[in-house]
């Protein structure tokens, strides 16, 4: 529940004059933190400036969470109680793909209608005595905090008053790639729906929910037909890719032209009725992020702070949740000063995470056309954990019949997690889907792998993984990273690692070993990780080879530019390591394409410089790693499957894309690239990553779905709820965990026992089953998991 203030006068905030608040713009959020900054001291002056008229709204219902709601309940009883009599629960989500539509229950949502919601918010400004000004553009920023203790800017997306102290605020505003139309019907849905038609111009997807309800005479099975007030009213919004905008024509159809061609278009949605609209235009969602959230006397609220893509329905919720923090820091702290930086503390991390989730869901519905060959029901499942909020297990807890019929047209056995399903490549069958991703442990000599290297790999082959990867494993003594980096360049590291691959297949029956091939190139001949990453060596330093004589940071040592001739002896290195891991015994080999190592750096635009056949155009600086990997596979036993890693994007400007990573993804596996494992980054030193849950996933997401290659997905995966989510939904084929295996060498094992699988793809090792179950507490109090609106 959001936090929300005490009830009582204020400790702080105000002093012992009384307080004069400005509230700029008449939204949800404004009113709402007029009305309680006036509640929590009635002494406070308000006034609030809208430069509509009261009765003039944009949109037409709003979506509010449960939490949302409980925070309102204890700020301001009067405004819980006149909104509860106003809202419309709904349960179910219908999706309509193709034809068929899926349904989906317990997920529970509560509207109403943006106006009411108003018209309830300046009741009780007005009941406690807050000035509100309509049709009143507010005075300049700068007049309002010299006139008033505290300006509230809840002017919106488009805000002047962020605009006014753009420099301190320091806003990004993002635009993205869809138009859409907030639009209304006279009839309620019987659900909140998603329907997909996809049209002769492209793909377009609708959204529906209803905000008020039909008349009790009104039947739920009867047609639409009638007067509006007996059938109740939906929102719907229209949306689709600006191309597909311009090939329909919108672009130059009016207003009602286009209300019209939208009803038409969904007309089996909408039962063949028309829809409204109120003053509704095309438009292009923007994400708008500010570096502060205060300056001086002026504090940014709702939409001129943060916005969040209406697909997830948190925008109003995320204004008014901004208002009760706000009263809440107002009453809690003895200055406004300190209230401020209180309030901004406390929402950031909250809209930060909401956004991520939002950004997500606006991303899904951007490629909404990488999902359309799905089966039906199965992209009702990618549509409704599009954001990660929504969750394999918890879309179990809210509907379980809906769960098992996706698990079944997957293909789980019954009782079977999706991460438990076998997954084949070429002649190796995995037997479950969890990878233990490539993680350089820095503890060789000269290159050779020893006691620990058995330990690691072998806890974590017994600990359950399908799939257990090598460290990067260098081809010369020259592409080792550090001087503890393993190597496959003699014959003794091959015995050595072959004592390694025996350990698994015989003591860990089921896994499986891979392993991963690659030359360090210009960021080779560093220090140990726990020394100083990618810092250059003290002494003792080889000489380092890239595709172009590019430093990895200013203090790192300058590479030399391969020439051809050395192409040809890197190949061959390439080919005698792979032939070497073959007699080893290793099940998978792995290509390593990324991370700014040498064959990434022939891949990035911003590593290679060249001006041979080697570089220039994305198909030129394909060319050599493209030979390698020829070179690999031809020694490579036909039977046991290559996978490549690349880096999918570098994070820089002027990098490796998106959309030069699902070109390359193809290239790869038109030479025979089995699975493409798709990391990112690390390519260049001044990257600016966006880190979060899962965040490397959407480019494997892609790769996957657009170059409808097999996928290895990595980055921040920590939990078995978020591999089956993943792997259900068909964003990625496996999943990849590096922490998680390191905190836990049973990582796998457990994720069974926790989800109560005891099947073969997750069978304990003998003398372990004695402890395959966690022990008990004697505790039987545990809480039950709490239902959440849908996101």
């Amino acid at each position: 529940m959001p936090r929300s203030p005490r009830n009582g006068p204020p400790s702080g905030g105000g002093g012992e004059a009384a307080m004069r608040v400005a509230v700029v713009g008449g939204g949800p959020g404004g009113l709402y933190a007029a009305a309680l900054l006036k509640r929590l001291d009635p002494t406070r002056e308000i006034t609030v400036w809208e430069r509509n008229a009261p009765e003039n709204t944009f949109g037409f219902g709003v979506v509010l969470s449960d939490e949302t709601l409980g925070g309102i309940e204890h700020a301001d009883p009067v405004v819980y109680e006149a909104l509860r009599r106003e809202f419309v629960r709904w349960d179910d989500i219908d999706i309509v793909h193709r034809g068929v539509r899926h349904t989906s229950g317990g997920h529970g949502f509560a509207a109403l209608g943006r106006r009411r919601l108003l018209e309830i918010l300046h009741e009780r400004c007005r009941s406690l005595g807050v000035d509100l000004r309509f049709r009143t553009e507010a005075p300049h920023p700068a007049r309002l905090t010299q006139e008033y203790d505290l300006v509230v800017a809840a002017d919106g997306v488009r805000s002047a008053t962020r605009a006014a102290y753009a420099d301190a605020f320091r806003p990004v505003l993002t635009p993205h790639r869809c138009r859409y139309i907030w639009l209304a019907a006279d009839f309620a849905f019987d659900a909140f729906r998603f329907e997909i038609a996809e049209t002769e111009h492209g793909v377009m997807q609708l959204h529906g929910y209803p905000y008020a309800r039909p008349s009790p005479d009104h039947h739920p099975s009867t047609r639409p037909s009638g007067p509006p007030n007996r059938l109740g009213a939906s929102t719907v919004i229209v949306e689709m890719r600006e191309e597909v905008w311009r090939a329909a024509g919108f672009d130059e159809s009016d207003p009602r032209e286009s209300v019209e061609r939208c009803a038409k278009i969904f007309a089996d949605a909408l039962g063949g009725r028309p829809l409204k609209s109120n003053n509704s235009t095309w438009t292009t969602f923007r994400t708008v992020v500010n570096a502060r959230w205060s300056h001086g006397k002026v504090v940014l609220l709702g939409d001129a702070a943060h916005t969040a893509h209406f697909s997830i329905g948190s925008g109003t919720k995320l204004a008014v949740e901004d208002a009760l923090a706000l009263a809440a820091c107002l009453t809690e702290q003895p200055t406004a000063e300190q209230a401020l930086s209180a309030y901004e503390e406390e929402r950031r991390p909250v809209v930060a995470s909401t956004q991520r989730a939002a950004r997500a869901s606006l991303e899904w519905f951007e490629n909404l056309g990488l999902y359309l060959h799905q089966p039906p029901r199965r992209f009702a499942f990618n549509l409704l954990t599009r954001s990660r909020r929504v969750t394999h297990d918890n879309l179990r807890l809210r509907d379980a019949h809906f769960t098992e019929a996706v698990e079944r047209e997957f293909g789980c056995p019954p009782g079977t997690p999706p991460m438990f399903t076998p997954f084949r490549m070429r002649g190796l069958t995995l037997r479950n889907r969890v990878v233990v991703s490539p993680m350089d442990m820095y503890s060789a000599t000269d290159g050779l792998p020893g006691d620990f290297h058995l330990v690691h790999l072998g806890a974590r082959a017994l600990g359950g993984a399908g799939l257990v990867m090598t460290e990067m494993v260098c081809v010369s003594p020259e592409g080792r990273i550090t001087p503890g980096c393993t190597g496959l360049y003699t014959a003794g590291q091959a015995d050595a690692w072959r004592r390694i691959t025996d350990f698994v297949h015989t003591t860990a029956p089921g896994a499986a070993i891979g392993i991963q091939l690659g030359h360090s190139g210009r960021k080779g001949s560093t220090k140990l990780m726990w020394e100083g990453m990618d810092e250059p060596l003290p002494d003792g330093n080889w000489p380092l080879v890239a595709a172009s004589p590019l430093p990895y940071k200013a203090e790192s040592q300058t590479p030399r530019e391969l020439s051809r001739a050395q192409l040809t002896d890197l190949r061959e290195q390439f080919a005698a390591a792979a032939w070497r891991a073959a007699r080893a015994g290793f099940d998978l080999l792995e290509l390593h394409c990324a991370h700014g190592y040498l064959l990434s750096g022939f891949l990035s635009p911003l590593t290679n410089r060249r001006t041979d056949a080697y570089g220039g155009s994305l198909a030129k600086r394909l060319r050599f790693p493209l030979e390698v990997f020829d070179a690999v596979r031809g020694v490579w036993p036909a039977e046991r499957p290559m996978t490549v890693r690349i880096s999918a994007t570098d994070w820089a400007e002027g990098g490796t894309s998106a959309d030069d990573a699902v070109e390359i993804a193809r290239a790869f596996a038109a030479h025979g690239a089995d699975a493409i494992d798709v990391s990112t980054g690390q390519v260049v030193a001044d990257e600016a990553p966006e880190f979060g849950r899962s965040y490397q996933t959407p480019f494997a997401d892609r790769i996957r779905n657009e170059a409808r290659v097999p996928v290895i997905a990595v980055g921040a995966i920590s939990s078995w709820d978020d591999v089956n989510s993943l792997i259900l939904a068909g964003r990625t084929d496996l999943c990849a965990l590096a922490r998680p295996h390191l905190y836990d060498p049973n990582w796998t094992l457990h994720a069974a026992a926790e989800q109560g699988y005891t099947g073969a793809a997750a069978a304990w090792p003998a003398p372990y089953r004695a402890g395959s179950r966690p022990p008990r507490t004697g505790r039987t109090d545990a809480p039950k998991p709490r239902l959440t609106l849908m996101s």
